[in-house]
C-alpha cells in the first residue's frame, strides 16, 4: 500500500504517514468510504471543519491494466447529508498512484482566509496562495496551471460554484487536452473543496518510479485477455467508441423510458435531434473528435470533442446523462444549446445531471419557459455571476423546487434522478431508492439486463428479479470502484464467464496475492455496509430509501407505475 498524505487546510501544513492496518488492501471507493466512516462525524455539517475530502486511486490504478485510471473522491455530501463517493477519469489517479499516495486527505477548514493551491510532485508538497485563480472558471484555471507547471500534469479544480459552496458543485479534472471535461460531479463535493479554501490541486509524477508489479508475466497475460474482452464486446468495443455514451439516447427513447418534461413521458418527440447519431454527425461535419479516452490507458474511448456551428471548440466529454438532463428533461431540442449548458457546467464546476434537473424544475415553477435553451443558458450563467438566481439553481433540484414551490421534484436523498425512468426501468429504480449515494444510476446500472440484454434479460416493466439485479450490480460496482476501473468494463465482464476472474488475476499479479472472485464480492459488500452505517449514524432510515410520490403516476408509453413496497426495497442491501 502507498502512503496517506494529509493536508491541514487551516494551518496550511501537510504530512505523510504509513497506511494504517485498518486501511490495508483498500483503494478507491473502498478507502474513501472506510475513512469517511471512521474519521468524519456522521452528524457534522458537510461544510464544517470536521468533514474531510478524501481522494484515492484504485487498487489497479497506475498499473498497465486497461481502463484503470479512475479516481475516487469521498466526503459527507452537502447535497444529500449522507456519505458520497464520486469518481472521474483524467490524469490525477495514475499520477497519485505512481507517487505512492494511496489517499490524499484534506482536513480542517480555514477561518476566512484566501484560497490555496496544492502542488504535489516527486520532490514533495507545496501549499501556495491561489489569489490569481479566484473567481475564474475551470477552463482558465487549467490553462493557467498547465502553462505554469507543464502540459500533462493532473489538475483538480473548482470553479465559481465550488467557491460559493453550492450543493451542486463539482470538482473538475483536466482531461487529456487540459480541459475540464472530467467531473467528480455528484453530491456537491466541489462545495467541500471550496469550504476548505482549496481552489486547485496539481499532481506531477515526473521522475516517479513505475508501479511495481509482483508477477509481470501473469499480469501481461491477464491484461491481454482483459483488452481483448473490452474491445470485442459490442457495447464497449463498438457502440461507445462510435457514438459515445449518447448512443443511449435513441436506445432508451425507443425503450420508452427516456424521462421527458420532468418525468411525464418515456418518449421525447425530438430524441433524434439530440441523439448520439446526430452528435457524431455534427462532430464530423465541424471538425471535432468523435472518439477520445478520458484517461491514459483507456481502450473504450467514449469521450469526444464537440465544436460549434463555426467549427470552434465548444465542449468536451459530451455525455448521455448531460444531453438528457439539459435536453429531453427540459424539452430543449437544440444540441448546440445543450452543449453550451454542458460547457458552462464544466467551467463553473457543476454537476450536469443536478443542473439539468434543476433547470427543468425552474421551468416547472415558471421561472423560465419549457424548452427555451437560450433562457436556460442565461439562467445557468447566473452561477458564474455570483447572482441570487445562480445560488438557487446551483444548489440543485431539491433546493430549486423548495424556492419555487414545486411538488414534482425527482430526487432521492435530495439528489436528482438520472436519465432513466424508474417505472419502466425498474432495476435502476431500485438502485435510485436504495443506494447510500442518493439517486444514482452508476451505483447499480440495472439498464444492463433491463434494456440492453447484457448479463441476461429482466423485464424492465415488472418487479420480478429487479431487486436481486440491483443488489448484485451494487455489490459489483462498489468493487469495480475500489479497483479504479471504469464502470463501462461491466458490459464485457457480465457477458464473459472469465470476466471477474480476469480482474482477480490482474489484482493477484499486481500485488502477489491469491484472491478469489468471492473475495471481490466480499469487498463490494463491505463497502456498501460501511456506507449504510455512515448514513444510519447520520440519521437516515428506510423512509429515505423511497421514491417521491410523483412516481405513483402512470407513466406512458407502457402505462407503468412504481409499485415496490418499503419492505421489498429493504431487502436490496440486506446482507
Amino acid at each position: 500500500m502507498g502512503k496517506l498524505l494529509r493536508v491541514n487546510t487551516k494551518e496550511k501544513t501537510f504530512g505523510f504517514e504509513e497506511t494504517p492496518e485498518a486501511y490495508a488492501g483498500l483503494g478507491g471507493r473502498a478507502l474513501t468510504s472506510k475513512m469517511v466512516l471512521d474519521e468524519v462525524p456522521a452528524t457534522c455539517h458537510p461544510l464544517g471543519k470536521a468533514n474531510k475530502l478524501i481522494f484515492s486511486p484504485g487498487l489497479l490504478t497506475g498499473s498497465p491494466a486497461a481502463n484503470s485510471g479512475r479516481l475516487s473522491a469521498g466526503a459527507k455530501s452537502p447535497l444529500t447529508g449522507g456519505i458520497k463517493e464520486s469518481n472521474a477519469g483524467g490524469y490525477a489517479s495514475q499520477k497519485l498512484a505512481k507517487l505512492g499516495i494511496a489517499g490524499l486527505i484534506l482536513e480542517d477548514k480555514p477561518i476566512g482566509g484566501d484560497f490555496s493551491l496544492i502542488v504535489i510532485n516527486n520532490d514533495g508538497v507545496e501549499i501556495l496562495p491561489a489569489g490569481d485563480l479566484v473567481g475564474k472558471g475551470n477552463y482558465a484555471v487549467m490553462e493557467s496551471l498547465w502553462e505554469k507547471y507543464g502540459k500533462n500534469v493532473a489538475v483538480l479544480s473548482i470553479g465559481q460554484a465550488g467557491e460559493q459552496c453550492l450543493k451542486g458543485a463539482s470538482i473538475q479534472q483536466a482531461d487529456l487536452n487540459g480541459r475540464p471535461g472530467r467531473a467528480h460531479g455528484r453530491g456537491g463535493l466541489g462545495a467541500v473543496m471550496g469550504s476548505k479554501k482549496i481552489k486547485a490541486i496539481v499532481v506531477d509524477d515526473k521522475g516517479a518510479p513505475r508501479i511495481e508489479v509482483k508477477d509481470k508475466e501473469a499480469f501481461k497475460v491477464a491484461n491481454k485477455r482483459w483488452v481483448e474482452m473490452l474491445k470485442s464486446h459490442p457495447v464497449s468495443g463498438q457502440g461507445l467508441p462510435a457514438l459515445g455514451t449518447a448512443v443511449l439516447v435513441n436506445v432508451i427513447n425507443e425503450a420508452g423510458t427516456l424521462p421527458t418534461k420532468n418525468f411525464r413521458s418515456g418518449r421525447f418527440d425530438h430524441a433524434q435531434d439530440i441523439s448520439g447519431e446526430k452528435m457524431a454527425e455534427l462532430i464530423e461535419q465541424r471538425g471535432g473528435v468523435t472518439t477520445e479516452g478520458c484517461h491514459p490507458g483507456c481502450v473504450i474511448k467514449c469521450s469526444n470533442v464537440y465544436h460549434d456551428k463555426d467549427g470552434k471548440f465548444l465542449t468536451t466529454g459530451f455525455e448521455y446523462e448531460t444531453i438528457w438532463a439539459f435536453g429531453a428533461h427540459t424539452t430543449i431540442k437544440d444540441l448546440d444549446d445543450i452543449a453550451m449548458l454542458d460547457r458552462l457546467s464544466d467551467d463553473f464546476g457543476l454537476d450536469t445531471i443536478e443542473m439539468g434537473v434543476a433547470l427543468g424544475i425552474a421551468m416547472e415553477g415558471g421561472m423560465i419557459p419549457w424548452g427555451d435553451g437560450k433562457a436556460a443558458i442565461k439562467l445557468l450563467s447566473k452561477v458564474g455571476e455570483y447572482a441570487p438566481e445562480g445560488k438557487i439553481i446551483g444548489n440543485g433540484a431539491g433546493f430549486t423546487g423548495d424556492a419555487l414551490g414545486v411538488d414534482r421534484v425527482p430526487v432521492v436523498k435530495n439528489q436528482a434522478f438520472p436519465a432513466y425512468d424508474p417505472r419502466s426501468c425498474k432495476g435502476v429504480g431500485v438502485t435510485y431508492a436504495t443506494t447510500p449515494m442518493g439517486a444514482d444510476h452508476t451505483a447499480g446500472y440495472g439498464v444492463t439486463a433491463n434494456i440492453l440484454g447484457v448479463g441476461g434479460s429482466i423485464d424492465p416493466c415488472k418487479k420480478e428479479g429487479n431487486v436481486v439485479l440491483s443488489q448484485n450490480l451494487q455489490i459489483a460496482t462498489a468493487a469495480i470502484d475500489a479497483a479504479g476501473l471504469c464502470l463501462f468494463i461491466a458490459f464485457a465482464v457480465l457477458d464473459n464467464e472469465d470476466g471477474v476472474q480476469t480482474i482477480v488475476d490482474m489484482l493477484n499479479a499486481r500485488y502477489g496475492l491469491t484472491l478469489t472472485p468471492d473475495d471481490v464480492v466480499a469487498l463490494g459488500k463491505s463497502i456498501l455496509n460501511n456506507e449504510k452505517e455512515f448514513n444510519r449514524k447520520a440519521g437516515f432510515t428506510k423512509v429515505d430509501d423511497q421514491l417521491p410520490e410523483m412516481f405513483n403516476e402512470t407513466f406512458p408509453p407502457h402505462d407503468t407505475t412504481w409499485d415496490f413496497t418499503a419492505e421489498e426495497l429493504s431487502k436490496t442491501l440486506d446482507f
